[in-house]
């Protein structure tokens, strides 16, 4: 179950991803502080330091998901169909970006002819699978939304790719990030917009695989438990995650309302002396 063929390019593919979040989420709180007028050195450490690590993995995490879809093409080949709607096996396929998901292939996308063959085996002339190589109960369902999330997930790990660029070209000629507001705005929004590629790639993964649980072993269908105890057990991890997230949101609220306020820190251990001892010159004098 852990060591199978897709083992390399997920465990790669998700390593990455998590520091490309993480990095974004943090470097996102304080180019918000930022934005609100906070230059300090605090700020301008939590912004670059984080926003580096962001910027380091998301190159390498678009180059292993490249190669992970290209895995996928060839290991599962009706997930792959599913999320770029390939109806039918041919070859010179066209790839499409955005559009509905029809029995008889996109509608409102923009297509670029060739490509999604050429992205497959870097060839127009590779054969891509299409869903009509098995039985419609073999298909993943929702097609649209497995299509529009793998472009969601691709289209911001683009633009994250830009601000990349954005922030290494400007600390190559000036050895600073850039101060515009542009850019804190980009980086802002760059927290939320890799949760949501994130959540988006999870969409692909967990709905592209159905309807199988271990891919041609064991379905869905037959995974699921049947047991009712399991509603008792679900409502207490519902009720303690409600727990933990109003908590969450109050202490979020109070360190909000102090952030805001300038209240001075309380004295911590190996924290900053607001009256620190004369020094030793001082007082030989």
């Amino acid at each position: 179950m852990i060591f199978n063929p897709a083992v390399p390019y997920e465990v790669a593919d998700m390593i990455p991803a998590a520091y490309l979040v993480t990095g974004c989420l943090v470097a996102s709180i304080y180019a918000t502080g930022m934005l609100r007028g906070r230059r300090d050195r605090i700020h301008r450490l939590g912004l670059l330091i984080p926003l580096t690590v962001a910027c380091i993995a998301t190159p390498i995490q678009f180059a292993v998901g490249d190669s992970a879809a290209r895995a996928i093409a060839k290991d599962q080949p009706i997930k792959f169909a599913a999320m770029e709607c390939v109806q039918q096996t041919s070859t010179d396929v066209t790839e499409y970006l955005g559009g509905r998901c029809t029995s008889s292939g996109i509608k409102g996308g923009i297509g670029i002819p060739g490509l999604d063959s050429f992205l497959v085996g870097w060839s127009t002339s590779t054969q891509v699978t299409g869903l009509d190589s098995v039985p419609s109960d073999d298909r993943p369902p929702a097609n649209t939304m497995l299509h529009l999330s793998f472009d969601a997930m691709v289209g911001i790990c683009s633009a994250l790719i830009v601000l990349a660029l954005w922030l290494g070209v400007v600390w190559w000629r000036r050895r600073d990030f850039p101060q515009s507001r542009w850019f804190l705005r980009a980086t802002a929004i760059s927290g939320v917009a890799s949760v949501v590629a994130l959540e988006c790639g999870w969409i692909v993964t967990e709905v592209g695989r159905q309807p199988w649980i271990v891919y041609n072993v064991l379905r869905t269908s037959d995974a699921v438990t049947q047991a009712n105890g399991v509603w008792v057990t679900f409502a207490l991890v519902v009720v303690l995650y409600v727990g933990l997230g109003a908590t969450l949101i109050i202490a979020l609220r109070t360190m909000s309302r102090r952030w805001r306020s300038n209240d001075a820190e309380e004295e911590v251990p190996y924290g900053p002396d607001t009256n620190p001892p004369p020094t030793v010159a001082a007082t030989s004098r």
